[in-house]
């Protein structure tokens, strides 16, 4: 199982990032992906869900500024971040969560540094 993210970066206030994440060696099109972000001293939270047929729910803290979306042709789920704010700032992770036809167990990416400042 491998989780491969990237695309984050160093921004301002305001603009936009998008990260993406690409799976290999589990049933993609069967498994729920999320996505995780860890400030510094803080605990890992959960930013977005993505369901297998494409449903999805966020955090209130990103709700009308972060979009999640999947790819099961290319086994990708991306982050499409805008309005960025400083408290944004994290390392992101890439999350795929275990299911019956799937995973047995959760698997994460490596992480991917998002870093707004003003």
């Amino acid at each position: 199982v491998q989780l491969q993210a990237s695309g984050g970066g160093s921004v301002q206030i305001g603009e936009s990032l998008r990260l993406s994440c690409r799976a290999s060696g589990f049933d993609f099109r069967v498994t729920n992906m999320a996505w995780y972000r860890q400030a510094s001293g803080k605990q890992r939270e959960l930013v977005a869900r993505i369901n297998n047929v494409g449903g999805s729910t966020y955090a209130d803290s990103v709700k009308g500024r972060f979009t999640v979306s999947r790819d099961n042709l290319r086994n990708t789920v991306s982050l499409q971040m805008n309005s960025l704010k400083l408290e944004d700032t994290a390392v992101y992770y890439c999350n795929a969560e275990p299911s019956p036809f799937g995973l047995s167990q959760s698997s994460w990416g490596q992480g991917t540094q998002v870093t707004v400042s003003s």
